[in-house]
C-alpha cells in the first residue's frame, strides 16, 4: 500500500476511534506488507528529500487505523543522537511502566490531527511493551525510555481508539509536572 496524506484518515472520521483487532499470527503475506509498508513511511517522511519528492508529513509513527484498517500494528522510528531506535510491532502491549511521567515540552503532534491541540501530555517515562517485531520475526519485549517511550505509548493508545489531545487537561492544558522528565 502506497501511504500519503491521502491515505491517511483524520480525526473527524469515527473510524479513528474505533479498536483495532488483534492479528493473527504468523503473518499473513498482506499484513507483513502493510507494516513492512507503514515503516517505509516513517523512514521516508524523516528524510527531508524524499519527503518532498513524495509529499509526506514527517512522522516518527503510524497505526494501521491510521489508515482505515482496524488492525493491531504500528511502526515506530525516532532517532537519538548515535543510534535509531526503531519497531514494527503486531499486537503491541504495554507490560510495565514507570510511575514517573514524562511528557514533549512542546506538546504531540499527529499524522491524522491537522488542528493545533496545544499542552503536555503525560506519559510514562519508561516502558516495556512486548509484541510480534517484523524485523526480528519473533515476539520481543522491548525496554523504551524518553521519546522512543512516548512514540510507542501515542501510537498503542491509537489501537484502542485514543488520540494524545484526550490526555490533555482541558482546565490547564500546560500544566507541569515538577517529577516529570521533560523531553
Amino acid at each position: 500500500m502506497k501511504i500519503n496524506s491521502e491515505t491517511i484518515i483524520l480525526d473527524s472520521d469515527p473510524v479513528l476511534r474505533t479498536k483495532s483487532k488483534k492479528v493473527d499470527l504468523p503473518l499473513s503475506a498482506e499484513d507483513q506488507a502493510l507494516l513492512e509498508d507503514m515503516l517505509q513511511y516513517v523512514k521516508d517522511s524523516q528524510d527531508d528529500e524524499i519527503a518532498q519528492e513524495q509529499g509526506l508529513q514527517p512522522a516518527v509513527g503510524i497505526a494501521a487505523i491510521q489508515l482505515g484498517i482496524p488492525k493491531q500494528m504500528i511502526a515506530v522510528v525516532v532517532p537519538d543522537e548515535d543510534t535509531v531506535y526503531e519497531a514494527a510491532l503486531v499486537n503491541p502491549k504495554i507490560i510495565s511502566e514507570s510511575v514517573q511521567n514524562a511528557y514533549l515540552e512542546n506538546g504531540e503532534g499527529c499524522l491524522s490531527v491537522k488542528e493545533e491541540h496545544p499542552g503536555h501530555v503525560f506519559r510514562h517515562a519508561r516502558i516495556k511493551v512486548r509484541g510480534y517485531d517484523l524485523t526480528q520475526q519473533k515476539v520481543v519485549t522491548i525496554k523504551a525510555e524518553g521519546y522512543f517511550a512516548i512514540a510507542l505509548q501515542h501510537e498503542i493508545d491509537h489501537l484502542s481508539g485514543i488520540l494524545y489531545y484526550d490526555r490533555i487537561d482541558p482546565e490547564e492544558p500546560w500544566k507541569e509536572d515538577a517529577e516529570a522528565e521533560v523531553i
